[in-house]
């Protein structure tokens, strides 16, 4: 066989879902604690007429670039930190609305916003974000995860409400990471009053002044956890937070806000399983540098679908 051979097979039609959960219920330990990960990866790649090719962001580079993006569904075993690949999509989402055409350097900020918020209200595009692909994605991915996994573990770009919307539907909690300026509330403990709505809040929660939080445990020498049930105004319910405050080289106090829809979960489970939401970044590593995932020349969504969850599988 020759490459044409190769490159007319990925036209075809593959059940790439049934072959990872057949391959899932073989290599998965399910007395293991098993959570999923959702996450992102940037690929280079040139051509002008590459279908999905946009503006995404590159951690790597630091800032967005010309390229394509997926985003991938994996299956975490926590005790043995390894990461399976379950679903991968190709986001046709680009960053940017922008037109093809040249701006004037003339222009100023505010004429540019003026002049791409008309460029967007001429156009007939639907709205559809980004966010809501991840969700119809998590959806139809619903199906394919073991009864035995309960979380979903994302970093902080998919603290949205209407993500945590689709994970609620999907019957699973959402772990994630927080702003430090994040909108949280302390929740009212003290007396109810005889008329009226009940009381749900007592101020606003200073992510700088831990006081009020539960001293859990000294993870190591200048790093203490803390954690507390508190109210979340973006996702509209009550979450656990896990702070873990490390003292800098300065003097000054770092904190980061990690938290968990679940409210009976430990603080310490909390960070172990965010932790463990690392183990895809080592996959999409294997992935690029041994199975060719960024290695397609196709221009076609379709043929690059198909590469993307033969590598990643691989």
């Amino acid at each position: 066989m020759n490459e044409k051979t190769y490159r007319r097979q990925f036209f075809n039609f593959f059940d790439w879902c049934q072959l990872s959960k057949y391959f899932l219920k073989k290599s998965l330990n399910h007395e293991r604690t098993i959570i999923a990960v959702i996450d992102c990866s940037f690929l280079r790649k040139s051509g002008k007429k590459t279908e999905g090719k946009g503006y995404f962001y590159n951690g790597v580079a630091g800032r967005a670039e010309q390229g394509l993006e997926i985003y991938v569904i994996s299956l975490v075993e926590v005790e043995t930190h390894i990461s399976y690949s379950l679903t991968v999509q190709l986001d046709e989402f680009a960053s940017d609305h922008r037109t093809t055409e040249k701006t004037p350097s003339c222009y100023s900020k505010n004429k540019l916003k003026k002049r791409c918020k008309k460029q967007v209200s001429e156009t007939s595009m639907p709205e559809i974000t980004r966010v809501d692909d991840y969700a119809k994605h998590l959806k139809n991915t619903r199906s394919l995860l073991p009864d035995s996994v309960r979380y979903l573990v994302a970093d902080g770009y998919y603290c949205r409400a209407k993500f945590w919307d689709a994970v609620r539907e999907s019957d699973l909690n959402l772990i994630s990471k927080l702003r430090v300026d994040a909108n949280l509330n302390y929740l009212y403990a003290g007396e109810k009053n005889k008329f009226g709505a009940p009381r749900k809040y007592d101020g606003k929660v200073d992510c700088n002044n831990l006081n009020n939080l539960t001293f859990i445990k000294k993870l190591k020498p200048g790093v203490k956890l803390y954690s507390l049930v508190v109210g979340s105004c973006s996702l509209k319910c009550k979450i656990r937070l896990a702070c873990i405050s490390e003292l800098q080289t300065n003097g000054q106090t770092k904190n980061v806000l990690l938290f968990s829809t679940d409210i009976n979960l430990p603080a310490e489970q909390i960070l172990e399983y965010y932790q463990a939401r690392f183990q895809i970044e080592f996959m999409f590593r294997d992935a690029k540098q041994f199975t060719g995932l960024s290695d397609c020349q196709s221009l076609n969504s379709q043929r690059l679908d198909f590469h993307f969850n033969a590598s990643l599988i691989a």
